[in-house]
């Protein structure tokens, strides 16, 4: 970790939000012209990275050697925020998902060779990932433990791959899928090229996003056989490496859509200082105000709440059960802001006039990404009750 003085960090928390205020924010039309076209939007990522770079601001979590920024978790906080005020900030910072979590766990799992094959061009942008783990049922979903998808090891050390898997974000565009199969000792991870025979992507299925860059696909997976070399880490560790990479996604996630969500209550806020409403200014009414209030009391919440998990992480400590706390406020706090947001604007919030409306759809999907807030408080009380965790 690269060590910053106070003033270092803030310069460089203002540049970023520079950044995206005059070079990011000004790209967001090619999510609403000709239908996102998923081609344009990429390159313009990738122009966007390059910008990005120029200014240096790397990846978050990147090593400086490769121009990242080597920032604490903490410190990600603050720099995923501003990221994330930006549909296409994420990408810019290349710290979106799925390819920021699958980069962090080829880091932490990959071979030397999977590492120089892999982590490089996805860390340059050069190919996109996917992470196939849920199936339609009776397969794995909130519960991975109905894991269906095999792979059998041949005798010569290849494995055969069989399954049927979806809703796999970005699965639409990725050169490379890691994919979470049944061995004979538990779940385990293989890196399945796109191209392999036998790996098919069916269909990107559509979904409330508004826009969708690498899209939700689902794929099937018939014989498709890979290198021994393709198996990530150790055999029937799957369901471990899986949470190790969740820990991380959660906090990223949590990160950006409190961005997306200020960003659509500081759209509300000015409407409302603006339109008038039975003679006097819409932010006047009281229950408009409340609406407000409420708002910037969940941001804050969900902010302390994310930061104090990403201090565990930096101490080295498991956060299984905090970040699956932190996950369900901040989900769940972030949808309430921005459905406040479209609330105060009116007719004006559910068009697409502004981007409140589109914030609204991006964030509530996150209830149910990296599980859902029902499992997750499920998991929480068992936690609770078993191991005598003290409130």
């Amino acid at each position: 970790m690269k060590t910053r003085t106070e003033q270092e960090f803030k310069a460089l928390i203002a540049n970023l939000r520079d950044f995206i205020e005059t070079q990011v924010i000004p790209q967001e039309h090619l999510l609403t012209e000709r239908g996102a076209d998923a081609d344009t939007v990429h390159r313009a990522t990738l122009e966007l990275q390059g910008q990005a770079m120029a200014r240096g601001l790397g990846p978050a979590r990147g090593r400086a050697a490769n121009g990242g920024l080597e920032l604490s978790w903490e410190e990600c906080c603050s720099y995923l925020e501003e990221a994330g005020r930006s549909f296409l900030g994420p990408a810019a910072l290349q710290c979106a998902p799925p390819t920021q979590p699958d980069v962090f766990a080829l880091e932490k799992l990959g071979s030397p060779e999977q590492q120089q094959r892999y982590l490089e061009p996805l860390r340059l942008g050069r190919i996109r990932s996917c992470f196939a783990m849920t199936e339609p049922a009776p397969g794995a979903g909130s519960d991975p433990r109905m894991l269906a998808t095999t792979a059998r090891q041949l005798e010569n050390g290849d494995w055969v791959i069989n399954g049927h898997k979806w809703f796999i974000s970005g699965a639409a565009h990725a050169q490379v899928a890691i994919v979470v199969a049944r061995t004979e000792t538990g779940a385990s991870w293989f890196l399945v090229d796109t191209d392999t025979p036998g790996f098919r992507l069916e269909r990107d299925i559509p979904s409330m996003e508004p826009f969708d860059i690498g899209g939700h696909g689902e794929i099937t997976l018939d014989n498709c056989r890979v290198r021994a070399d393709a198996l990530i880490g150790e055999v029937g560790r799957g369901f471990d490496y899986a949470q190790l990479r969740l820990e991380g996604a959660r906090l990223f996630h949590c990160m950006r859509f409190v961005g997306l969500a200020s960003r659509a209550m500081d759209i509300a806020q000015a409407y409302a200082t603006s339109r008038e409403s039975y003679g006097v200014k819409l932010g006047d009414h009281q229950m408009v105000q409340a609406m407000i209030a409420d708002a910037h009391i969940q941001l804050y919440a969900s902010r302390m709440i994310t930061r104090d998990v990403a201090r565990r992480l930096d101490a080295g400590e498991s956060i299984r059960h905090h970040s699956s706390m932190a996950k369900v406020f901040v989900s769940e706090a972030v949808c309430a802001v921005a459905d406040s947001a479209v609330q105060i604007c009116g007719a004006l919030g559910i068009s697409n006039d502004t981007p409140v409306s589109m914030i609204y759809r991006l964030v509530r999907p996150f209830r149910i990404f990296d599980g859902a807030s029902e499992v997750h408080r499920s998991a929480i009380a068992r936690r609770a009750l078993h191991h005598q965790i003290s409130a």
